[in-house]
């Protein structure tokens, strides 16, 4: 167990809070911050020096599927669909110890690249709590519900859905819902879902406006989306209103709503995520990989819509190199920096930090460095980064960390 207080010592510190300090130090007490400020400020506590590091708070990943990371190269297909049929073909030849197996080395993956926090869409819900145990990674695994393909009765699948929530054991790691996506999940269990997730003060999110075929589907009732999923459910929704406007209907929109990709709005669509205080997760690569049209940042940061980063899964990134193909944060930092190089390094850094902690309802809890934020913290091997340059050396050269503490215990432990 660790003494009550510790004094960490790194050449910069990175509270994302407050502007980055030149030898500063961060004091723990127990599982929290206590204090952080620079090092003369504690003159007097004993400390573990970090030496040429960049201590920052353990990043923040808002949206991943860590079942899936072992579902990797698939080709980029024509349509959104083509990807769906193919994901779909991996799943139905994976075991319950593969999902496991995934599971685990995409969570040590997060670990390695800095995350200590993960948003989790948990596609196979048999797999958590037992998971939990076997990483040190904070979670909020969201419970996937489809029911569009098994017709099963919406009342029932919140239900079990509901009981999977209460049972899991209290800790650091929670659970919330996600219904998948409005074109899987019936209006009926998507309008409970929201009513649930308000009266519970249930975490609450879904993919939603992510392709060009999803949009033509609801607003013109066409496209192969339209006609692949038209013999197995009832296109009566597909209305002509854009899936944020659907999302509206069904009573979503909420301030505990994160909205997964986002890629294809209208400036109506954003007012009306904006009014709600609903969140939005971006996944770069991800984007990427599909060539959507530009991701609508600006438009969505203008408005106050709190936008967020997230790795999605490796079912839908490109292998860059002779790099191995990993979830990891920095990797979407730099992918969303090259996208939109107007948009300064310490931005980029709160979107992987605060901006997804307050996704997760986890405001001022986990993502920054301040008193009464957990202690998790990573550190860096930066050692030409100083308090002016180090957000930029951050985004665009981190890789993996030397050290990460979770919860006040060392999940990766520093050399020195």
């Amino acid at each position: 167990m660790s003494s009550p207080r510790r004094l960490l010592r790194a050449r910069v510190v990175v509270p994302i809070s407050a502007p980055p300090l030149d030898d500063g130090a961060v004091l723990l007490d127990g599982n929290r911050i206590a204090a952080v400020g620079p090092y003369r400020d504690f003159s007097g506590e004993p400390a573990l020096d970090l030496g040429p590091c960049v201590l920052l708070p353990g990043l923040v990943n808002a949206h991943c599927h860590l079942d899936y990371t072992d579902m990797t190269g698939l080709p980029a297909p024509r349509h959104f669909p083509d990807w769906i049929k193919s994901l779909l073909v991996l799943k139905s030849a994976a075991s319950y110890t593969d999902y496991a197996a995934a599971w685990l080395r995409g969570a040590d993956m997060l670990l390695q690249t800095g995350t200590t926090t993960v948003g989790d869409i948990e596609a196979v819900p048999e797999l958590v709590p037992e998971v939990w145990s076997s990483t040190p990674l904070r979670v909020l695994s969201f419970f996937e519900m489809t029911g569009v393909k098994s017709r099963r009765d919406p009342t029932e699948i919140l239900r079990e859905t509901a009981r999977r929530i209460d049972s899991l054991p209290p800790g650091r790691s929670s659970g919330g819902l996600s219904p998948h996506a409005l074109y899987s999940t019936s209006p009926a269990l998507l309008q409970a879902a929201g009513e649930i997730a308000a009266a519970r003060r249930w975490p609450l999110t879904m993919h939603l406006a992510e392709s060009i075929d999803e949009w033509s589907m609801y607003r013109e009732r066409s496209g192969v989306l339209f006609d692949w999923l038209r013999p197995q459910r009832d296109m009566s929704d597909c209305d002509g209103a854009t899936p944020v406007e659907k999302a509206a209907h069904y009573g979503l929109l909420r301030k505990n709503f994160l909205a997964v990709h986002a890629n294809y709005l209208t400036p109506g669509d954003v007012a009306l995520l904006a009014e709600a205080g609903a969140s939005v997760a971006h996944c770069p690569r991800s984007h990427a990989y599909f060539g959507h049209q530009p991701f609508s940042y600006r438009e969505l940061a203008n408005r106050g819509v709190n936008v967020c980063l997230g790795t999605d899964s490796l079912a839908s990134v490109t292998k860059a190199g002779a790099a191995p193909l990993e979830l990891s944060l920095f990797a979407e930092m730099r992918q969303f920096a090259g996208a939109n190089p107007d948009v300064a390094p310490e931005e980029i850094l709160r979107l992987a930090t605060t901006h997804a902690a307050r996704a997760l309802g986890m405001a001022e809890q986990v993502g920054e460095i301040s008193p009464g934020a957990a202690a998790d913290l990573i550190a860096l091997p930066l050692p030409s980064a100083n308090a002016r340059d180090v957000c930029a050396a951050v985004v665009h050269d981190a890789a993996h960390v030397v050290a990460a503490m979770i919860d006040g215990q060392w999940a990766i432990a520093p050399n020195n």
